[in-house]
């Protein structure tokens, strides 16, 4: 098993986050994206993230409207940068998602 404290450490504040909150996961969620907006995160923490909204059913309307209602407090720029972030994040887990299905083949052929 791999030494990941890193990743260990932001999976246990997530878990207590979740515990902590009492939204539901859906707001919770979008609460999460709305912030990683306003800090302007990485397109990882955005990868982390929707993949999280994703398996909760939250789809591509739902994240921008979130855009759109943090657009006027958090600025242009944010949501811009956000939107790029966005992108990255989800071209990282189509070529992660790609190269899973490629070792798949290879190992069952």
């Amino acid at each position: 098993m791999a030494d990941t404290p890193v990743l260990d450490l932001l999976a246990s504040m997530t878990a207590d986050s979740l515990e902590a909150s009492e939204l539901d996961p859906n707001t919770l969620m979008m609460v999460r994206i709305a912030a990683l907006v306003a800090v302007d995160a990485s397109a990882a923490s955005y990868l982390l993230n929707l993949g999280a909204a994703s398996e909760i059913g939250i789809g591509a309307e739902e994240i921008q409207g979130v855009l759109v209602a943090v657009a006027p407090i958090v600025g242009t720029a944010r949501v811009v940068s956000a939107t790029g972030n966005i992108m990255t994040a989800l071209g990282i887990a189509i070529e992660a998602a790609e190269y899973e299905a490629e070792l798949e083949e290879e190992t069952s052929g």
